[in-house]
């Protein structure tokens, strides 16, 4: 690769973006072309600057990065996109490769590892955990029903946007208004999750949601 890969950050944490800024421009071969902190100011900068590769928080404020993901996807197919997350890879590794992503790390991955994904995805190559790619290859080998999966990743792409926002305190209005449904959706949305999450009431839901987004402490 003769010419600097151009490097699109999207976080909403602006330390975040600074290390990862550093990060990138250590390796000769990339480079920064731009940060955004939301999925507004990404899609533009993305028709400006034109980038070889976006990486992508999940969470951008109330906003959802799978939605952002599936945007440049339809928009900019061009644009390889990495999810950088803090959020469980067994809930949104498989998800974020559906909604367009070509790759998955989680934050707390060492820094060679973050540059490796760079590079494996610009070649043309997915990039997953090992532990990732394990779990994903014994759900398809297994008959037997013994691969576990976390409850909450058997939620849909909207119910676990409305389960992550119901943890960061959101009321069920303001969660409407936020994805431009009615009232009476979310509550179906809220309905379909306590049947997956086994919980009985509204109260034991939200509480589960809490407790997932680190507002509460694990029981």
């Amino acid at each position: 690769m003769t010419d600097k890969a151009r490097i699109l950050i999207v976080d909403d944490h602006p330390l975040v973006r600074e290390w990862l800024g550093h990060l990138i421009e250590r390796s000769p071969d990339l480079s920064v072309c731009g940060e955004a902190e939301d999925s507004e100011e990404a899609l533009k900068l993305i028709a400006e600057t034109k980038p070889h590769l976006a990486i992508i928080d999940l969470s951008l404020g109330a906003a959802s990065g799978l939605d952002l993901i599936r945007q440049i996807r339809s928009s900019f197919p061009e644009v390889a996109m990495i999810v950088l997350s803090m959020h469980d890879e067994q809930v949104y590794a498989e998800r974020s490769i559906r909604a367009g992503a070509r790759g998955y790390i989680m934050k707390r991955e060492s820094t060679k590892n973050i540059v490796d994904a760079i590079h494996e995805v610009l070649k043309g190559n997915l990039y997953l955990s090992k532990k990732m790619t394990m779990h994903i290859v014994q759900k398809v080998v297994s008959s037997d029903g013994q691969n576990f999966v976390p409850p909450v990743a058997q939620l849909s792409d909207r119910e676990l946007e409305v389960f992550k926002l119901l943890g960061q305190g959101y009321e069920i209005n303001e969660i409407a208004k936020m994805l431009e449904v009615n009232i009476k959706t979310v509550h179906t949305y809220c309905a379909r999750m306590k049947e997956k999450m086994k919980v009985g009431t509204t109260a034991e839901l939200l509480r589960e949601a809490l407790r997932w987004n680190g507002t509460l402490p694990a029981s």
